[in-house]
């Protein structure tokens, strides 16, 4: 038998996630339908978290109607979900007159857009805003308006406000089969997973890269991805976070792009080649890119202090470089959220918000819940909170003050938190994710073990059983040392 929704939601992308969180205020039963175990394992995880201002997109376009808005949303979103934001400003640095030329076309791109306050400044006010900005800019464009986040933490945020609300998340249930029976209001989608049947009234194909697969299971457009690969580098922490800086971007992408994170890292971010789908390698020619182009903007920026280095696949329509947001020309009741590469992170917010109008003005009724609550409490985190709470916390519970990630001050009691949480963590990745055990610059080299045998304990199984991330990526064989 299948478990029957109103809405089922195919992908825990950010995407996904911000569609689940902004249809969950209304009286609907709704479904989050993720093929791998956890939220944002695909696009989401491997990119480098700029929420862009929106000055990029071509004007009339559906990613230049969705990036501004996207980006003024998070200030909201990151109140109410409790996540992470640094709206820090940011810079597209010109070194000659070609590139003057270029960022006064962006300036006007960004006006018609809608993004706030932008302005074309000199080598004296781009060194005042970032001293560590090349000595060799002539020009730049100014944004006050972009900043950065953890694009898994936004996503998870969201889902677990939408689960919150009474959202339903079936996590390790690709997709095998769709069948479609009627059409219109009387109609319904039938999916078929590995983790039971769902069967919905409508259905919003957010699966990323595997989004063509589900267009074409339910009969709807038959779309063609293109797997455009980025390369992306990790730094460790700086004593200052660097504002995001940006060289004149090419027609298919922002180019390298430098910029700091919410947990004060250095990130070089990304380079754009298109490779065979899934391809996640990470090559040399394309660190070399990374490092070199980020060098440009910043001299004195030291490469030597990598601790990470990972690829991604941008989802990216073949034949269009927009986003695919509104119901299927195909079939009625199929909701598209498709092609969603950059800037699919700064958008997510203006994507679920749009999503909700097309379902609206397509004839799905949305009716408001009287116990519809936006807010979800950010967990504590025990690196950043202040002495007091602290203290507090380790009064509380013991586990509070017992360090296993050293390098990022986690200690056991977050680590359970974040197990415990709904959706919570089943992998040593998925505790990465939502309390950073791991992240840090040994990435895992001494607190590994002590997290598998967190997580054995927590969700009743033997170490052997415990995932790094995927299904069959099991990390021990045999008795764990230390563990009794």
């Amino acid at each position: 038998m299948a478990e029957t929704f109103d809405i089922a939601i195919v992908g825990a992308g950010i995407t996904g996630c911000a569609i689940a969180r902004q249809l969950a205020r209304y009286d609907l039963s709704i479904c989050v339908v993720e093929a791998a175990n956890d939220i944002a394992l695909g696009a989401s995880k491997a990119n480098g978290g700029l929420v862009h201002a929106g000055y990029d997109p071509a004007p009339g376009t559906v990613k230049a109607q969705v990036n501004a808005r996207g980006c003024e949303l998070y200030g909201t979103w990151a109140q109410e979900l409790g996540f992470l934001f640094c709206r820090t400003g940011s810079m597209v640095l010109g070194f000659n007159d070609e590139d003057g030329a270029q960022l006064e076309q962006l300036r006007c791109n960004g006006l018609a857009n809608g993004v706030p306050e932008l302005s074309i400044v000199g080598p004296d006010r781009i060194h005042e805003l970032e001293p560590r900005a090349s000595a060799d800019a002539t020009c730049a464009l100014w944004c006050p308006s972009t900043g950065f986040v953890d694009p898994f933490e936004v996503a998870i945020a969201a889902l677990e406000n939408a689960v919150a609300n009474g959202v339903t998340f079936m996590r390790s249930a690709p997709v095998e089969a769709i069948e479609v029976a009627g059409s219109g209001d009387d109609g319904c989608f039938t999916l078929a997973t590995p983790a039971g049947n769902v069967r919905c009234r409508y259905l919003i194909n957010a699966a990323g890269n595997g989004a063509a697969g589900i267009s074409h299971m339910a009969g709807a457009e038959e779309l063609q991805m293109v797997w455009r690969q980025g390369n992306i580098v990790v730094l460790d922490k700086e004593p200052r976070t660097l504002m995001p800086l940006y060289p004149v971007p090419t027609p298919v992408s922002k180019g390298v792009i430098v910029t700091g994170t919410v947990h004060g890292n250095t990130v070089i971010t990304a380079t754009a080649t298109v490779r065979e789908p899934d391809d996640t390698q990470t090559y040399a020619s394309d660190v070399n890119a990374l490092l070199t182009g980020a060098r440009k903007l910043v001299p004195d920026l030291d490469t030597r202090r990598v601790v990470r280095a990972f690829a991604g696949g941008r989802p990216v329509i073949q034949g269009t470089n927009d986003f695919f947001i509104g119901q299927s020309a195909v079939m009625p009741g199929l909701f598209q959220a498709v092609g969603i590469q950059s800037p699919g992170v700064a958008s997510a917010p203006a994507i679920a918000e749009r999503m909700e109008h097309v379902m609206r003005e397509e004839g799905v009724e949305l009716h408001e819940r009287a116990d519809w609550n936006p807010i979800r409490r950010e967990p504590d985190d025990f690196d950043r909170a202040p002495l007091a709470r602290k203290e507090e916390l380790i009064e509380s519970d013991p586990a509070w003050g017992q360090i296993v990630c050293r390098c990022e001050t986690v200690p056991e009691a977050e680590i359970v938190a974040a197990i415990r949480r709904r959706p919570g963590a089943i992998s040593v990745e998925g505790v990465k994710r939502r309390c950073r055990a791991g992240m840090g610059r040994c990435q895992s080299g001494f607190c590994q073990s002590r997290v598998v045998a967190i997580l054995a304990r927590e969700l009743g199984c033997d170490p052997s059983e415990v995932l790094l991330e995927d299904a069959r990526s099991w990390l021990v064989e045999g008795p764990l040392k230390g563990v009794r």
